[in-house]
């Protein structure tokens, strides 16, 4: 038997929202070429080897989102980062994933962000200093920063990048706990799929051609 509380630990509630995403064919349509993940990071998290993620991303699989592995920490540097930096700025923000962007769903989703009063953040890199332009790590500080500023100094729940040479634009959404966002993202992948029909986001992510 499991000691007292365990099996709602942050490894079980992290399993249990991967649940949840597996059984969300919309949300595969939204998986970029980079491939999503999920991450959360657990109170006391002071870098990314201990911010959960999937180990090898999420891709997809027959139609579904599909975890390429295991939950553990120390899996994702990126999205880890970015979560840490907002993390610092609002303790409350604590789990992330991320998706694709073009410029339809980023138009729709502008729509679907202000009918829930969701904060939205626009990472320009065409701001993005030179210095950072060929180095993700240290540009993470200076994504969140950007977000920030573009969302009027607001901590923002959806953000997105514009496109960079060499670098595929990605949407990010944030919250308080793998749960919370799996549903929200969720949710907004099926809106997406209700408004856009059959239309992929990348053809990457097509594992059968439209009818």
């Amino acid at each position: 038997m499991s000691p007292p509380g365990e099996e709602h630990g942050p490894e079980q509630r992290f399993a249990h929202a991967l649940d949840t995403l597996r059984a969300c064919p919309e949300f595969a349509r939204l998986i970029p070429e980079v491939r999503s993940n999920l991450v959360c990071a657990p109170p006391g998290a002071e870098g990314p080897g201990d911010v959960l993620a999937v180990e090898g991303r999420i891709t997809v699989v027959g139609g579904l989102p599909h975890p390429s592995g295991p939950p553990r920490a120390g899996a994702s540097d990126h999205m880890a980062r970015l979560v840490l930096e907002l993390n610092r700025r609002d303790p409350a923000v604590r789990a992330g994933i991320n998706f694709a962007s073009t410029p339809a769903l980023d138009r729709w989703l502008d729509r679907y962000a202000a009918e829930r009063d969701w904060v939205v953040g626009v990472i320009d890199r065409g701001r993005e200093p030179a210095a950072l332009e060929r180095e993700e790590r240290p540009s993470i500080p200076w994504k969140a920063e950007e977000a920030i500023r573009a969302a009027g100094g607001r901590i923002p729940k959806l953000m997105r990048e514009t496109a960079a040479v060499g670098k595929e634009p990605l949407s990010f959404l944030v919250g308080s706990d793998p749960a919370s966002v799996v549903e929200d993202a969720c949710a907004l992948a099926r809106a997406w799929a209700a408004e856009a029909g059959d239309r992929y986001i990348t053809r990457w992510a097509q594992t059968e051609e439209p009818q």
